[in-house]
Protein backbone atom coordinates (compact mmCIF):
# COMPACT_ATOMS: atom_id res chain seq x y z
CA UNK A 1 0.00 0.00 0.00
CA UNK A 2 1.31 3.70 -1.22
CA UNK A 3 2.17 6.42 1.34
CA UNK A 4 -0.95 8.76 1.78
CA UNK A 5 -0.51 12.10 2.33
CA UNK A 6 -2.39 15.22 3.23
CA UNK A 7 -2.93 18.76 2.16
CA UNK A 8 -2.64 21.24 5.04
CA UNK A 9 -6.20 23.29 5.85
CA UNK A 10 -6.59 25.95 4.25
CA UNK A 11 -7.66 28.17 6.90
CA UNK A 12 -4.88 28.09 10.07
CA UNK A 13 -5.88 25.91 13.24
CA UNK A 14 -6.12 27.74 16.49
CA UNK A 15 -3.60 25.87 19.10
CA UNK A 16 -5.01 26.53 22.49
CA UNK A 17 -2.24 26.88 25.22
CA UNK A 18 -0.91 23.82 27.20
CA UNK A 19 -2.58 24.13 30.95
CA UNK A 20 -0.13 25.02 33.60
CA UNK A 21 -0.50 24.20 37.26
CA UNK A 22 -2.38 27.73 38.64
CA UNK A 23 -4.47 27.35 35.40
CA UNK A 24 -8.21 27.64 36.05
CA UNK A 25 -10.88 24.89 33.67
CA UNK A 26 -14.37 25.15 33.53
CA UNK A 27 -16.41 21.74 34.35
CA UNK A 28 -19.41 21.93 31.83
CA UNK A 29 -22.37 19.19 30.74
CA UNK A 30 -23.25 20.06 27.40
CA UNK A 31 -25.03 16.39 26.88
CA UNK A 32 -26.46 14.19 29.71
CA UNK A 33 -26.52 14.35 33.24
CA UNK A 34 -23.67 13.39 35.36
CA UNK A 35 -23.60 12.36 39.47
CA UNK A 36 -22.42 14.85 41.76
CA UNK A 37 -20.09 12.23 43.28
CA UNK A 38 -18.54 11.65 39.86
CA UNK A 39 -17.61 15.66 39.34
CA UNK A 40 -16.37 15.65 42.84
CA UNK A 41 -13.75 13.32 41.74
CA UNK A 42 -12.82 15.30 38.55
CA UNK A 43 -12.45 18.28 40.75
CA UNK A 44 -10.05 16.00 43.18
CA UNK A 45 -7.90 14.68 40.48
CA UNK A 46 -7.73 18.51 38.54
CA UNK A 47 -7.29 19.77 41.61
CA UNK A 48 -4.01 17.79 42.32
CA UNK A 49 -2.91 18.34 38.76
CA UNK A 50 -2.31 22.10 40.16
CA UNK A 51 -5.41 23.61 38.50
CA UNK A 52 -8.60 25.46 39.34
CA UNK A 53 -11.77 23.75 38.67
CA UNK A 54 -14.50 26.12 38.14
CA UNK A 55 -18.19 24.09 37.78
CA UNK A 56 -20.28 26.07 35.77
CA UNK A 57 -23.75 26.65 37.54
CA UNK A 58 -25.85 23.68 35.71
CA UNK A 59 -23.09 20.97 35.79
CA UNK A 60 -25.65 18.88 38.31
CA UNK A 61 -29.21 20.15 36.25
CA UNK A 62 -31.26 17.21 35.00
CA UNK A 63 -34.26 17.75 32.38
CA UNK A 64 -35.22 14.53 30.62
CA UNK A 65 -32.29 12.50 29.73
CA UNK A 66 -30.19 15.71 29.28
CA UNK A 67 -27.97 17.70 31.87
CA UNK A 68 -29.97 20.50 32.06
CA UNK A 69 -32.03 22.22 28.70
CA UNK A 70 -30.79 23.17 26.26
CA UNK A 71 -30.23 26.83 27.33
CA UNK A 72 -29.08 25.81 30.36
CA UNK A 73 -26.62 23.70 28.80
CA UNK A 74 -25.70 25.95 26.10
CA UNK A 75 -25.53 28.99 28.50
CA UNK A 76 -22.97 27.38 30.33
CA UNK A 77 -20.63 25.88 27.33
CA UNK A 78 -20.40 29.08 26.14
CA UNK A 79 -20.13 31.21 29.16
CA UNK A 80 -16.93 29.28 30.02
CA UNK A 81 -15.59 29.63 25.72
CA UNK A 82 -15.85 32.79 26.86
CA UNK A 83 -14.21 34.13 29.89
CA UNK A 84 -10.53 34.65 29.62
CA UNK A 85 -9.80 33.07 32.94
CA UNK A 86 -10.89 29.60 31.74
CA UNK A 87 -8.03 28.00 30.37
CA UNK A 88 -9.98 25.01 29.35
CA UNK A 89 -13.33 23.42 28.94
CA UNK A 90 -13.65 19.84 30.27
CA UNK A 91 -16.98 18.03 29.54
CA UNK A 92 -18.35 16.10 32.78
CA UNK A 93 -19.67 13.33 30.08
CA UNK A 94 -21.28 12.22 26.96
CA UNK A 95 -24.90 10.67 26.95
CA UNK A 96 -26.81 12.35 24.28
CA UNK A 97 -27.25 16.33 23.42
CA UNK A 98 -24.35 18.37 22.29
CA UNK A 99 -25.90 18.06 18.32
CA UNK A 100 -29.17 20.07 19.77
CA UNK A 101 -27.03 22.93 20.99
CA UNK A 102 -24.22 23.29 18.66
CA UNK A 103 -25.76 25.72 16.52
CA UNK A 104 -25.24 28.09 19.13
CA UNK A 105 -21.99 28.32 19.64
CA UNK A 106 -20.28 31.58 20.35
CA UNK A 107 -17.50 31.24 17.81
CA UNK A 108 -16.54 34.41 18.19
CA UNK A 109 -15.23 33.96 21.62
CA UNK A 110 -13.51 31.00 20.30
CA UNK A 111 -11.88 33.02 17.82
CA UNK A 112 -10.62 35.58 20.71
CA UNK A 113 -9.57 33.24 22.63
CA UNK A 114 -9.07 30.07 22.03
CA UNK A 115 -9.19 27.06 25.01
CA UNK A 116 -8.55 23.52 25.28
CA UNK A 117 -11.72 21.71 24.87
CA UNK A 118 -11.99 17.83 25.93
CA UNK A 119 -14.60 15.07 25.63
CA UNK A 120 -15.51 12.36 23.68
CA UNK A 121 -18.35 10.07 22.68
CA UNK A 122 -21.33 12.85 22.33
CA UNK A 123 -18.84 14.80 22.76
CA UNK A 124 -17.85 14.40 19.12
CA UNK A 125 -20.38 16.40 17.56
CA UNK A 126 -18.67 19.64 19.98
CA UNK A 127 -15.72 19.06 18.83
CA UNK A 128 -16.96 18.55 14.74
CA UNK A 129 -18.82 21.80 15.23
CA UNK A 130 -15.55 23.62 16.55
CA UNK A 131 -13.49 22.04 13.62
CA UNK A 132 -16.02 23.39 11.49
CA UNK A 133 -16.30 26.85 12.85
CA UNK A 134 -13.15 27.76 13.86
CA UNK A 135 -10.16 25.59 12.98
CA UNK A 136 -9.95 25.12 17.04
CA UNK A 137 -7.78 21.45 17.92
CA UNK A 138 -9.24 20.13 20.34
CA UNK A 139 -8.70 16.55 22.53
CA UNK A 140 -10.64 13.52 22.31
CA UNK A 141 -10.52 12.36 25.79
CA UNK A 142 -11.79 11.40 29.00
CA UNK A 143 -15.22 13.03 29.85
CA UNK A 144 -14.28 14.55 33.53
CA UNK A 145 -16.76 12.02 35.34
CA UNK A 146 -14.30 9.14 33.95
CA UNK A 147 -11.45 10.92 36.40
CA UNK A 148 -13.22 8.66 39.32
CA UNK A 149 -10.98 6.16 37.82
CA UNK A 150 -8.51 7.54 40.04
CA UNK A 151 -5.63 10.06 39.16
CA UNK A 152 -3.08 7.04 38.42
CA UNK A 153 -5.66 5.77 36.26
CA UNK A 154 -4.18 5.46 31.95
CA UNK A 155 -7.37 7.20 31.14
CA UNK A 156 -6.00 10.45 33.65
CA UNK A 157 -2.24 10.24 33.28
CA UNK A 158 -3.38 10.04 28.88
CA UNK A 159 -5.58 13.36 29.45
CA UNK A 160 -2.78 14.95 31.64
CA UNK A 161 -0.51 14.73 29.04
CA UNK A 162 -2.57 15.67 26.18
CA UNK A 163 -3.72 18.86 28.20
CA UNK A 164 -0.25 19.90 30.52
CA UNK A 165 2.55 19.13 28.48
CA UNK A 166 2.47 20.32 24.62
CA UNK A 167 3.97 17.17 23.46
CA UNK A 168 3.06 14.73 21.01
CA UNK A 169 1.23 11.43 21.44
CA UNK A 170 2.01 8.42 20.02
CA UNK A 171 -0.66 5.27 20.43
CA UNK A 172 0.25 1.99 20.03
CA UNK A 173 -2.26 -0.80 19.07
CA UNK A 174 -3.09 -3.44 21.26
CA UNK A 175 -3.66 -6.64 20.43
CA UNK A 176 -5.92 -7.46 23.48
CA UNK A 177 -8.50 -4.88 21.50
CA UNK A 178 -11.19 -6.76 19.79
CA UNK A 179 -10.52 -4.28 16.74
CA UNK A 180 -6.83 -5.59 16.75
CA UNK A 181 -7.01 -7.85 13.53
CA UNK A 182 -8.65 -4.85 11.58
CA UNK A 183 -5.66 -3.63 9.17
CA UNK A 184 -4.02 -3.76 6.45
CA UNK A 185 -0.97 -1.74 5.28
CA UNK A 186 1.44 1.34 4.79
CA UNK A 187 1.71 4.89 6.07
CA UNK A 188 -0.67 7.57 5.92
CA UNK A 189 0.23 11.47 7.16
CA UNK A 190 -2.92 13.96 7.59
CA UNK A 191 -5.16 16.11 10.08
CA UNK A 192 -6.74 13.61 12.71
CA UNK A 193 -10.40 14.12 12.49
CA UNK A 194 -13.11 11.89 13.69
CA UNK A 195 -14.36 9.89 16.79
CA UNK A 196 -17.68 8.55 17.78
CA UNK A 197 -19.00 6.64 14.41
CA UNK A 198 -22.75 7.21 15.68
CA UNK A 199 -21.94 11.22 15.83
CA UNK A 200 -19.79 10.93 12.52
CA UNK A 201 -22.85 9.06 10.52
CA UNK A 202 -25.71 11.52 12.62
CA UNK A 203 -23.83 14.40 10.97
CA UNK A 204 -24.11 13.88 7.39
CA UNK A 205 -26.12 16.26 6.40
CA UNK A 206 -25.45 19.00 8.49
CA UNK A 207 -22.98 21.98 8.29
CA UNK A 208 -20.24 20.46 10.79
CA UNK A 209 -19.49 17.30 8.64
CA UNK A 210 -16.12 17.99 7.76
CA UNK A 211 -14.70 17.93 4.22
CA UNK A 212 -12.25 14.73 5.12
CA UNK A 213 -10.34 14.97 2.16
CA UNK A 214 -6.36 14.13 2.88
CA UNK A 215 -7.60 13.54 6.74
CA UNK A 216 -7.30 10.20 8.78
CA UNK A 217 -10.64 9.76 10.19
CA UNK A 218 -10.50 8.14 13.89
CA UNK A 219 -13.54 5.36 14.66
CA UNK A 220 -14.87 4.16 17.45
CA UNK A 221 -17.93 3.78 19.71
CA UNK A 222 -20.19 1.53 22.68
CA UNK A 223 -23.10 -0.67 22.38
CA UNK A 224 -23.79 -0.92 18.61
CA UNK A 225 -24.59 -4.37 17.17
CA UNK A 226 -22.30 -5.41 14.33
CA UNK A 227 -25.37 -4.83 11.62
CA UNK A 228 -25.29 -1.10 12.91
CA UNK A 229 -22.09 -0.14 12.63
CA UNK A 230 -22.23 -2.29 9.15
CA UNK A 231 -25.34 0.54 8.36
CA UNK A 232 -23.20 3.66 9.54
CA UNK A 233 -20.00 2.82 7.38
CA UNK A 234 -22.11 2.16 4.07
CA UNK A 235 -24.39 5.48 4.98
CA UNK A 236 -20.44 7.17 5.38
CA UNK A 237 -19.21 5.53 2.03
CA UNK A 238 -22.27 6.07 -0.13
CA UNK A 239 -22.56 9.31 0.65
CA UNK A 240 -18.68 9.98 -0.62
CA UNK A 241 -17.42 11.74 2.33
CA UNK A 242 -14.87 8.59 2.85
CA UNK A 243 -13.62 9.06 -0.92
CA UNK A 244 -10.65 11.65 -0.10
CA UNK A 245 -9.77 9.92 3.69
CA UNK A 246 -6.12 9.39 3.80
CA UNK A 247 -5.95 6.66 6.40
CA UNK A 248 -8.46 4.90 9.11
CA UNK A 249 -7.56 4.75 12.60
CA UNK A 250 -10.12 2.34 14.02
CA UNK A 251 -10.25 2.74 18.05
CA UNK A 252 -12.49 0.51 20.89
CA UNK A 253 -15.45 -1.04 20.18
CA UNK A 254 -16.79 -1.68 23.32
CA UNK A 255 -19.58 -3.90 24.12
CA UNK A 256 -20.44 -4.73 20.61
CA UNK A 257 -21.34 -8.17 20.43
CA UNK A 258 -24.71 -9.31 19.73
CA UNK A 259 -26.15 -13.33 18.72
CA UNK A 260 -24.88 -13.39 15.34
CA UNK A 261 -21.62 -14.98 14.51
CA UNK A 262 -20.38 -11.75 12.93
CA UNK A 263 -17.90 -10.01 15.11
CA UNK A 264 -17.96 -5.94 15.01
CA UNK A 265 -14.26 -6.64 13.85
CA UNK A 266 -15.46 -8.68 11.32
CA UNK A 267 -17.51 -6.06 9.78
CA UNK A 268 -15.14 -3.21 10.06
CA UNK A 269 -12.21 -4.96 8.28
CA UNK A 270 -15.17 -5.95 5.39
CA UNK A 271 -16.78 -2.13 5.00
CA UNK A 272 -12.55 -0.71 4.99
CA UNK A 273 -10.12 -2.83 3.78
CA UNK A 274 -11.59 -2.59 0.03
CA UNK A 275 -10.94 1.15 0.54
CA UNK A 276 -7.15 0.63 -0.22
CA UNK A 277 -6.13 2.94 2.64
CA UNK A 278 -3.66 2.25 5.28
CA UNK A 279 -5.80 1.27 7.60
CA UNK A 280 -4.87 0.54 12.10
CA UNK A 281 -7.55 -1.50 14.63
CA UNK A 282 -6.40 -2.13 17.99
CA UNK A 283 -5.94 1.28 19.27
CA UNK A 284 -7.07 2.29 22.75
CA UNK A 285 -8.85 5.16 22.31
CA UNK A 286 -12.96 5.39 22.97
CA UNK A 287 -14.89 3.46 25.52
CA UNK A 288 -12.96 1.06 26.72
CA UNK A 289 -11.94 0.36 30.44
CA UNK A 290 -9.01 2.51 29.85
CA UNK A 291 -8.87 4.60 26.94
CA UNK A 292 -6.21 7.11 25.23
CA UNK A 293 -6.45 10.95 25.07
CA UNK A 294 -5.83 12.35 21.38
CA UNK A 295 -5.88 15.57 19.96
CA UNK A 296 -8.12 16.52 17.24
CA UNK A 297 -7.50 18.88 14.19
CA UNK A 298 -4.01 18.58 14.16
CA UNK A 299 -0.99 16.71 11.89
CA UNK A 300 -0.85 12.70 12.41
CA UNK A 301 1.17 9.89 11.08
CA UNK A 302 -0.57 6.80 11.06
CA UNK A 303 1.74 3.92 10.33
CA UNK A 304 0.16 0.67 10.19
CA UNK A 305 3.46 -1.74 9.90
CA UNK A 306 4.70 -0.06 13.24
CA UNK A 307 1.35 -0.73 14.68
CA UNK A 308 1.22 3.37 15.73
CA UNK A 309 -0.94 6.10 15.66
CA UNK A 310 1.31 9.22 16.47
CA UNK A 311 -0.66 12.95 16.91
CA UNK A 312 0.94 16.25 17.46
CA UNK A 313 -0.39 18.34 20.40
CA UNK A 314 -3.59 20.39 20.40
CA UNK A 315 -1.91 22.95 22.65
CA UNK A 316 0.90 25.14 21.42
Amino acid sequence: MTEAAAPAPTTPTLHPDRLRPGDTVALVSPSGPVPAERVEAAVSVLTGWGLRPHVYPHVLARHGFFGGTDEQRLDDLNAALSDHRMRAVLCTRGGYGAQRIIDGLDLDAVHRDPKLVMGFSDITALHLALWQGARLATVHGPVAAQFDKGADSLTALGARHALMTGEPVVIEADPAEDTHPVRTSGRAEGVLLGGNLSLLASTLGTPHLPDLTGAILLVEDVSEFPYRVDRMLTQLRRSGVLAGVAGIAVGQFTDCADGWPVTVADVLAERLTDLGLPLLGGLPIGHGAQHTAVPLGTRAVLDVDAGTLTVAPAAA
